[in-house]
């Protein structure tokens, strides 16, 4: 399990912050801590809390509210979901599902976060 770093410009409906965040490919789901949604984003009540299981053996964590929000990576805006997760060490994590969904690759050398910019083309058929 490796990990990146870095500041990114995240966006929602109330506006936009720079939040550190956390490229996790160990993690499956991006979350971010609710001090940081204040301002971006109103929060959204799941219809059905989840359990999600931590690092620590046999502890979980109940989730019970989400957020939509816009970030720019190298210039390149995506977007995902995030669940809102109290206990989180980070301000916000990506975690795998959102890097396979936009193809992100992560270098870890350079510690950098690559991303087609293609990855946002709409093509209609």
């Amino acid at each position: 399990m490796s990990i990146i770093k870095l500041p990114l410009l995240f966006a929602g409906s109330l506006g936009e912050r720079r939040l550190f965040t956390l490229f996790d490919s160990g993690a499956h789901l991006s979350c971010i801590h609710p001090d940081f949604v204040h301002g971006l984003e109103i929060a959204t009540e799941l219809g059905v809390p989840r359990k999600l299981i931590t690092a620590g053996e046999g502890h979980f964590i109940e989730v019970t509210h989400r957020v939509a929000l816009d970030f720019w990576i190298n210039d390149v805006l995506v977007s995902d979901e995030f669940l809102l997760v109290s206990d989180l060490t980070e301000e916000v994590v990506i975690g795998a599902y959102t890097m396979q969904k936009w193809r992100m690759r992560l270098d870890f050398e350079l510690d950098v976060v690559h991303i087609n910019p293609k990855v946002m083309d709409l093509k209609l058929m």
